[in-house]
């Protein structure tokens, strides 16, 4: 029987899904209420700021630097937490991490000093830091590919009510009961959100992948996996740990979507970072809404806009995923640079009522972009390498959003304006997006890549070195991409890798 010859790994060839995947809504909602309460206990701070003031008799750059320094231990610790997440069973870690950091917001309330507040705020750092490399990698393999959207549209939609429920605890508590009070009712929740993350059962990984192409039954696919990370001592894991992030670094950087899509995203976060923490400041300043008003319009852009399109963003990443070409690329490209648009407009010399309609429409399609972006990266990165990946990508939202404040205030102050420094940096988010819009002529071949290697029974190959996803080069991976031999398809064909060797068929594309 002849075939077709197969194109080589550049641009590999997919079998279709057959079915559709039926996988419970829960294990979305649980991670979605883990990074739920770590906004909350994040944001509580900036809603108990003024009763803080008033109890330990600090100023305005002691409460920055207590919100700084939340950020500057996330970024130390996402890397490696992304790290441990594709080699430690990733339940225990979430679970593990939710009640040490409930733990601690509970025993702000404690504090007497600010010295020691500032400490304990700045171990809680580790909480996003280790959960979200986890969680995203769990998703990826409790959800097949088709529904990846949907699932990190739930997670950020609750990332979002977080950050508001945060800041109105805080406010309502601590002006009523004072701000330990506010610390006391945030810690307890946590623990509850544990327990059932613990009651999550550990999928395998590429568990997902493999149900996509039909290859595995959903009993089959749970296991509990669990390495001893220790076993050899501290410092072989030090050793290991050094090599491992190394390695992981060079193999993420070298797929052609991640590389686009980490330089895109970190363009893109400066520019809405900036915006957002100065936005309440412009209402204020430029359009001259009252101090207490101008926060509670920024909730309700946040919370109005932000949900809906978070949530029509997860339907569109799914609903055409294959109809569009590099579909979860292309889509936040083009919302971004449509959103970008809008708010550029809305800075212009506009009375406030249009000014904020424009803002609203534009983070309603700005948010669209963020399920297809999360789910994208998902199917660009092997499983086993799907906590490093985010670790990478927290990594880089870390950076660049933590120097976006001090950007924007700075250009305020130099230019005595807010608006001018507006417009200064918001073109980042257009070169961002044309980026993003690169990476989409990738997506899919490196998704596709991941699938064929599991068909085959390997490692997905990295196109750039002629090395396999995870692992050192060998010299069989770059003979590899030189061979033509029949696609594996599964129940459907006898032909296999090496089939015909003997009798030279392989490369003539028979088998």
């Amino acid at each position: 029987m002849t075939t077709e010859a197969v194109p080589p790994p550049a641009e590999p060839l997919v079998p279709p899904s057959t079915r559709t995947v039926g996988v419970s809504p829960w294990p979305m909602w649980v991670l979605g209420l883990v990074i739920f309460i770590d906004q909350v206990d994040q944001n509580i701070l900036r809603g108990v700021v003024t009763p803080l003031k008033h109890d330990l008799g600090i100023g305005d750059l002691q409460i920055g630097i207590l919100l700084t320094a939340y950020t500057i231990v996330n970024g130390l610790i996402t890397v490696p937490a992304g790290y441990l997440a594709d080699r430690w069973n990733r339940t225990r870690t979430i679970g593990h991490t939710v009640v040490a950091w409930s733990g601690l917001t509970a025993l702000t309330a404690a504090m007497p000093t600010y010295g020691s507040l500032l400490a304990i705020r700045s171990a809680l750092g580790f909480g996003q830091a280790v959960t979200e490399p986890s969680a995203a990698s769990l998703i990826g393999d409790y959800y097949p590919q088709e529904q990846r959207g949907r699932a990190f549209s739930v997670q950020q939609c609750l990332l979002l009510a977080g950050i508001g429920v945060g800041i109105g605890v805080g406010g309502a508590v601590g002006a009523t009961l004072g701000w330990r009070a506010a610390f006391l009712v945030v810690g307890t929740p946590g623990v509850l959100i544990a327990v059932a993350v613990y009651r999550l059962r550990e999928p395998a990984r590429g568990a997902a992948d493999r149900l996509h192409l039909g290859l595995e039954s959903d009993e089959h696919t749970h296991v509990d996996v669990s390495h001893g990370l220790f076993d050899e001592g501290i410092g072989a894991f030090v050793r290991d740990l050094l090599v491992g992030l190394r390695s992981d670094a060079r193999t993420i950087l070298g797929i052609p979507t991640m590389r686009y899509a980490l330089v895109g995203v970190s363009a893109l976060l400066f520019s809405i970072t900036a915006v957002g923490a100065a936005l309440p400041e412009f209402y204020e300043r430029n359009l001259h809404v009252a101090k207490g008003a101008a926060e509670v319009w920024t909730g309700l852009l946040v919370i109005v806009g932000g949900i809906p399109g978070v949530l029509l963003g997860g339907r569109l990443a799914d609903r055409y995923m294959s109809r569009i070409r590099g579909a979860r690329m292309a889509i936040p490209a083009y919302c971004l640079l449509a959103g970008t648009t809008m708010f550029v407009a809305s800075y212009l010399w506009l009375p406030f009522g249009l000014a904020f309609a424009l803002e609203l429409a534009g983070f309603f399609v700005t948010t669209m972009s963020i399920p297809a972006l999360r789910a994208g990266l998902t199917d660009a990165v092997p499983a086993n390498l799907r906590g490093a990946g985010f670790g990478f990508f927290n990594l880089a939202s870390v950076v660049f959003g933590g120097m976006a404040p001090l950007a924007v205030f700075g250009l305020s102050q130099a230019t005595g304006d807010l608006r001018t420094a507006f417009l200064i940096v918001s073109p980042p988010m257009y070169v961002g997006a044309l980026i993003l819009l690169r990476a989409r002529e990738h997506m899919d071949a490196d998704a596709a890549r991941i699938f064929e290697a599991i068909l085959r029974g390997g490692k997905a190959l990295n196109p750039r070195r002629g090395r396999s996803w995870p692992g050192p080069p060998h010299p069989a991976a770059r003979r590899a991409r030189r061979r033509t031999q029949c696609f594996p398809w599964p129940a459907r064909s006898r032909c296999r890798p090496g089939a015909g060797r003997r009798s030279g068929t392989a490369r003539r594309g028979r088998c």
